[in-house]
């Protein structure tokens, strides 16, 4: 009996790696699609030897075709990453604007159900805590991050206006701050910057005095989110994150007590549009989808530190020392 065919945009990159892994290990086909500006062939390089698993190097920004019946869509191509989007603004945006249009035609073609990755910045910096899906956001469209904040609004819009006008079967999963292994070491975010300078022997660099909030989500338990909602009947956004809050500081200091580095935090300017707060409300997702976060904080840190330790001094010191929350 053939596998149903899934196609995964964004595929050698940190979730789309993960996301591969989990729908071959579910007895799909799995059609990985990715142009490689940010993602990285060895996040997948251990599937290409299946069967059950095709890669397309190309930029969902262009016309998409694959051949045969699909499934499944799961539109993860995006810089994710102030570091990234920052350099490249206008594919940032073309990726969440014509890639998105360009995968809806396609599920419509298809006749195929296909979920979207938005993410928590669709919040911005928030003036509701915790943010519930019912939070419409406080974003500046015009500074530096409105490249990918709005290039997300945009993608759950033009999603809700093909699920409304040509019913197609949609999903979209916002996800907050997610870590685990095959995250770049150079990819700004705080908990790769973090470990990276930890082992660098650098001091730990925070913004301003450390006391902005996160929730970090291990991978796993995200990706164990997201299946759930692809397969779930629900097609309005649903928030899928860790609602265990901590200030930027005490994640340093828990760092610095992980690695056993004798470095100190040191405090940066912050910078512009930076969110003051993220924590995610996941009522919804226990509610729908019987969804919680099981990794505890302690052991996934633990995992992806030892992630970091393998990778060589080539890749530990070619980071790029600036680091975003």
């Amino acid at each position: 009996m053939a596998r149903e065919k899934v196609l995964i945009t964004g595929a050698a990159g940190f979730l789309g790696s993960h996301l591969c892994d989990r729908f071959i290990n579910q007895g799909y086909h799995v059609i990985g699609m990715d142009n490689l500006i940010t993602g990285d062939l060895r996040n997948i390089q251990h599937l290409f030897h299946l069967e059950q698993f095709e890669f397309f190097h190309h930029d969902v920004s262009k016309f998409v075709f694959v051949p045969g019946d699909l499934k499944y869509i799961l539109h993860f191509a995006s810089p994710a990453s102030p570091i990234d989007y920052l350099k490249i603004p206008i594919q940032t945006l073309k990726v969440s604007s014509l890639g998105t249009h360009n995968i809806l035609g396609l599920a419509k073609v298809k006749g195929a159900k296909v979920l979207v990755a938005s993410t928590s910045e669709v919040y911005g910096d928030p003036l509701v805590h915790p943010q519930s899906e019912e939070y419409w956001g406080n974003v500046n469209p015009v500074g530096p991050r409105g490249c990918y904040d709005e290039a997300k609004r945009f993608m759950e819009a033009i999603t809700m206006a093909y699920h409304d006008y040509h019913q197609l079967e949609t999903r979209i999963v916002r996800i907050f701050n997610t870590y685990g292994p095959r995250m770049r070491l150079n990819d700004g975010r705080v908990l790769p910057a973090f470990i990276g300078q930890a082992l660098r022997k650098e001091d730990l660099t925070m913004f301003g005095d450390g006391s902005q909030t996160r929730a970090f989500c291990y991978v796993d338990d995200l990706v164990e989110g997201i299946y759930r909602l692809l397969l779930s009947d629900y097609h309005l956004p649903v928030n899928i994150g860790n609602p265990d809050e901590i200030t930027i500081k005490e994640f340093g200091e828990e760092i610095i007590k992980l690695t056993g580095t004798s470095q100190k935090l040191i405090s940066l300017p912050l910078p512009k549009d930076d969110p003051k707060q993220r924590k995610p409300d996941i009522s919804k997702a226990k509610a729908l989808l019987g969804w919680e976060p099981k990794v505890t904080r302690q052991e996934g840190l633990k995992i992806t530190y030892e992630y970091f330790k393998s990778l060589s001094n080539e890749e530990l010191f070619k980071t790029e020392h600036r680091q975003f929350v």
